[in-house]
């Protein structure tokens, strides 16, 4: 919330009623928070960000890992990466996905595995 605007509640009913008014998030931050959680309101989106929080994969391994076709993947990782939760990159002709990496998208991974009690899996590491 701006410093500039005050808020005056024409009613106080707990103590420190008005520092929680002035600590809540602004406008933008809402916004960009409701955006990202909508898009993992969906199941898909929800699997392939999650898959994509622990690698990077292109739109056909996407679909196989996921059961999808790629015309449907490549939808759900348009709307990921409008969102700002996942980042692209081309190599060759094929495009390669992966999470953002961002604090929102960071997080958002963190709960998803708390919420649905799972783990990061285990990545082997690379001896070369």
């Amino acid at each position: 919330m701006s410093e500039s605007k005050k808020i005056l509640l024409p009613h106080i009913h707990f103590e420190g009623e008005m520092d929680l008014i002035k600590s809540m998030p602004d406008q933008e931050t809402v916004i960009t928070v409701a955006e990202a959680m909508k898009q993992l309101g969906d199941p898909s989106r929800l699997r392939i960000f999650w898959l994509l929080c622990h690698c990077e994969e292109c739109v056909i391994n996407i679909a196989a890992a996921t059961e999808m076709s790629s015309p449907a993947v490549s939808h759900h990782l348009r709307l990921l990466k409008s969102a700002g939760l996942i980042v692209s990159s081309r190599r060759g002709k094929e495009m390669y996905y992966r999470s953002s990496g961002t604090p929102i998208a960071e997080k958002l991974h963190h709960t998803i595995e708390e919420v649905a009690m799972i783990s990061c899996p285990e990545v082997p590491k690379d001896d070369t």
